[in-house]
């Protein structure tokens, strides 16, 4: 039994400290997460809010055949999707630069890359704001979240295949909005 498996394990018997230590681990990385999926700080901080408790109601269904992480994201880009459907907002600018945020910087880099880095980091999170909720998310999940094919096919309960096609897609459909804009330079 792992840590995780034991924190579960401890939770499910009444321990809330150790459901509290499952979220210490993972709210940062969620809160991130959800901020590209539902394009709103504000609602992110909901959306990761809900998904935690709903994740501490339904703790005794978690089949453990995924990581917790994996389950806690599926429970929370539903809910995301859910929200998102009901608000149908969009983006405004001031909140894509918000979300866009500034890099860590090298030691070495001129002045001038790290404002073009933000800049593209902006038109990439605009480009993304434009693209349907498939390509989106499956780009959250592979380009941003870093999951593997088979978490991002059990988190959106499609297969594998479907999952390399529509990334495919994806792709090209955020090329096609990144071209849109003048300033867009994939060299940099």
């Amino acid at each position: 039994m792992n840590d995780e498996d034991a924190l579960i394990e401890s939770a499910l018997a009444g321990n809330s400290s150790s459901f509290e230590i499952l979220v210490t681990r993972y709210q940062d990385r969620l809160y991130t997460a959800m901020i590209s999926v539902v394009g709103s700080t504000d609602e992110a901080e909901d959306v990761v809010q809900e998904s935690f408790i709903q994740a501490y109601l339904k703790l005794d269904t978690f089949q453990r055949n995924s990581r917790f992480f994996t389950w806690l994201y599926r429970i929370a880009f539903n809910y995301a999707l859910a929200r998102r459907r009901r608000n149908r907002g969009h983006l405004s600018l001031d909140e894509g630069r918000e979300i866009a945020g500034s890099e860590p910087t090298s030691k070495v880099e001129r002045p001038d890359s790290r404002m073009s880095r933000d800049e593209d980091v902006r038109l990439v999170h605009e480009a993304l704001a434009e693209l349907s909720e498939d390509h989106r998310s499956i780009l959250v999940l592979r380009e941003m979240e870093d999951m593997a094919y088979e978490e991002i096919a059990d988190v959106l309960h499609i297969s594998i295949g479907t999952v390399r096609s529509r990334l495919n897609r994806a792709r090209f459909a955020l090329k096609q909005q990144l071209e849109k804009f003048p300033q867009w330079n994939p060299e940099t």
